[in-house]
């Protein structure tokens, strides 16, 4: 059995993953377990897999598990240390690094450093530091296998294909909920209608960044550094049926797309499986049923996020993570309610502007770049507040 560490295991892609335990018995052993505070699936979840190390929040929320379920036997870590613990298990083979946002970068980072196999589905990790993590992973040998549909379909198009044999990545979105919502209606956007996504069911974080389209520019980046392929040959083209995940077309003009239906247990699979392929009871996709495949060019005007991670990956250096770490903050505010929709957008712009990047010379140049962002995004958004209650009055 292969030994398993998830990270941010009580999400919609770690329990996915246990999902895909579950379907192939005698396969994994889950050995580490990291979590935030959803502690009542945490307890269910160490009751049912019964891993060597779990990790939560904070100190409340270990007291709290401890009350739900026996820990004897297992070791409970805290923060960032403890998902560090559970990255780098000497009995885990391969992590899953599933948690939201930049929270997972140091984790991913040593699980890598160790030589762990890392499958990927937290974005932000190579969109911070994808030159880093890449560097890291050649030098010990391990392997980065993506999660995310998109970089999944990629993955298996160019089956180890060079490089130099690529004219362009073609990276599908369905536009989100506001594909066809006139742009002057955009600042009466409640979260409520951002959070109802017409094809895949994620967390609230990654729904925000699809309504916003930012989660097709950080893929742009994350691309970047997965396949090795410069930003001017990674293009998005808005696809509302969710049917091509990706495609590749190759210098001579071949193009190779991957179908599927929109169901994360496909990806997940194949980045657990690989190189295998394992039978699985997913259905297949029914061509015979009046199956579409349209596409357009995203509206820029109207979604300006893409077009910000263009910029932060050209710039380089820190900007990456200005990007990310001023979009988190953005769509936290949005989802409390502190700004409108197209202020996230917005707020992330300015923070980059007033950022000058430094090169990445190593993990503290990251955070230190992911602190300063957020600090500057907060001090933004009292501005905001205090411009809004004064115009109100």
């Amino acid at each position: 059995m292969k030994g398993l560490s998830i990270l941010g295991s009580t999400g919609s892609v770690g329990s996915n993953v246990l999902r895909i335990v579950d379907a192939f018995p005698g396969r994994f052993r889950v050995v580490g377990l990291a979590a935030g505070e959803n502690v009542e699936r945490l307890a269910e979840q160490v009751a049912r897999y019964e891993p060597r190390v779990v990790s939560v929040a904070s100190p409340a929320a270990r007291e709290t598990l401890a009350r739900l379920v026996d820990l004897s036997g297992m070791r409970v870590d805290v923060g960032r240390q403890g998902m560090v613990d559970v990255a780098t298990h000497p009995e885990a083979e391969i992590v899953v690094a599933s948690a939201v946002g930049a929270v997972g970068l140091v984790p991913t980072y040593r699980a890598l450093e160790a030589g762990k196999d890392v499958a990927l589905a937290n974005k932000e990790t190579l969109v911070m530091a994808g030159e880093l993590m890449v560097a890291r992973a050649r030098q010990t040998g391990a392997r980065l296998l993506p999660i995310d549909s998109e970089h999944c379909a990629l993955h298996q198009c160019l089956d180890g294909r060079r490089p130099e044999e690529v004219r362009r990545l073609v990276l599908t979105a369905s536009g989100g909920p506001f594909r066809s919502r006139a742009r002057d209606s955009f600042a009466s956007i409640t979260p409520e209608e951002a959070l109802n996504h017409p094809t895949w069911s994620m967390g609230r974080k990654i729904t925000i960044d699809s309504a916003t389209l930012m989660n097709k520019g950080l893929e742009v980046i994350e691309a970047r550094w997965l396949f090795g392929i410069p930003a001017e040959r990674v293009e998005i083209l808005v696809h509302p049926q969710s049917v091509i995940h990706s495609m590749v077309e190759f210098v001579d003009g071949t193009v190779l797309a991957q179908l599927g239906v929109t169901d994360m247990r496909l990806p997940i699979q194949y980045a657990l499986s690989y190189p295998e392929r394992w039978e699985a009871a997913i259905p297949g996709l029914d061509f015979t049923r009046g199956l579409r495949l349209d596409f357009d060019q995203p509206d820029h005007e109207r979604f300006p996020c893409p077009g910000l991670a263009y910029k932060a990956l050209a710039a380089g250096g820190t900007l990456p993570a200005v990007l990310n770490a001023a979009n988190e903050e953005a769509v936290a505010a949005f989802l409390a309610g502190a700004i409108p929709f197209p202020a996230i957008a917005d707020l992330v712009a300015r923070t980059m502007d007033e950022h000058r990047p430094v090169d990445l010379a190593s993990l503290d140049t990251v955070l230190e770049a992911d602190a300063w962002a957020r600090e500057a995004c907060r001090a933004a958004l009292g501005r905001h507040a205090v411009a809004r209650a004064v115009s109100s009055s």
